[in-house]
């Protein structure tokens, strides 16, 4: 460990912001930071085979399709995780062939709580931040998207929005 003398890495943040009086922080300063000048050691290096997991799956998370009926894209791939031994595997399932209900649901489900869980939490952040702010005005976040849903389905394409 060395020289290092200080908080956790959950404080490494507050501990570099402390320190440099920063208050817009660039991720790569503070590794930089706590890597030159506070001793923490670097982490073990990615294993390649889990790397390239993590790349194929934003690759299929952000592969898209397009509906033959409306033209709206749509994900080709979902994901949805299963319990194996005492960690979680995500596996993934073509929306188009292999994809049945029973499992498409449990994607769909899983997604809809990730973005329940955000919504969760965006509301203890935003209820936090107007209690310890009471002499400004409240920062109120709508959390009901079905409007804004809505809107972005039906709104034109791009492309006839630059040649409309």
């Amino acid at each position: 460990m060395g020289k290092r003398s200080g908080p956790d890495q959950r404080d490494l943040l507050r501990w570099y912001m402390d320190e440099t009086g920063e208050t817009e922080v660039d991720m790569h300063k503070v590794a930089r930071w706590a890597i030159l000048t506070k001793g923490w050691k670097v982490p073990e290096p990615v294993d390649p085979v889990d790397r390239l997991a993590r790349q194929l799956s934003k690759e299929a998370r952000e592969q898209t399709r397009y509906d033959a009926s409306t033209g709206k894209p749509y994900r080709a791939y979902h994901a949805f995780s299963v319990p194996q031994g005492d960690r979680q595997l995500t596996l993934w399932i073509d929306i188009d062939g292999t994809a049945p209900r029973r499992k498409m649901h449990i994607s769909l489900q899983q997604r809809r709580e990730q973005m329940v869980g955000d919504g969760l939490q965006l509301s203890f952040d935003a209820d936090h931040w107007n209690g310890t702010h009471p002499t400004e005005e409240p920062i109120n976040i709508d959390l009901d998207l079905t409007e804004d849903v809505e809107w972005r389905k039906n709104a034109p394409e791009e492309d006839e929005k630059k040649t409309g």
